[in-house]
């Protein structure tokens, strides 16, 4: 079933304070930051979705997923989900797996 692509993303302005935020933190993932540029993008009427597809180095559907997930779940779509599997544990020797 294919679905219409959004337009433009109503951005809240208690989202894009931390969206903007966490672009201008250097410690943030780079992932993280990737998905909260396209958020604060495509909340623009003018942004192009195929330029905005090359810049980021994604395809336009993920971008439009990533839409439809801020809109069904909020902010907390930038952040990946969590994982099963067997947790990292941390030894005196380093870390890693043990």
């Amino acid at each position: 079933m294919r679905r219409r692509p959004p337009s433009v993303i109503e951005l809240t302005p208690e989202d894009r304070v931390p969206l903007e935020q966490i672009i201008r933190d250097g410690r943030t993932e780079q992932r993280v930051a990737r998905r909260a540029r396209i958020l604060l993008a495509m909340s623009r009427p003018e942004t192009v979705v195929q330029q905005l597809a090359d810049q980021a180095g994604v395809t336009r559907a993920a971008i439009w997923a990533l839409c439809r997930r801020y809109e069904e779940i909020g902010i907390d779509v930038i952040f990946d989900a969590p994982r099963s599997g067997r947790p990292w544990e941390i030894s005196p020797l380093g870390t890693g797996r043990d």
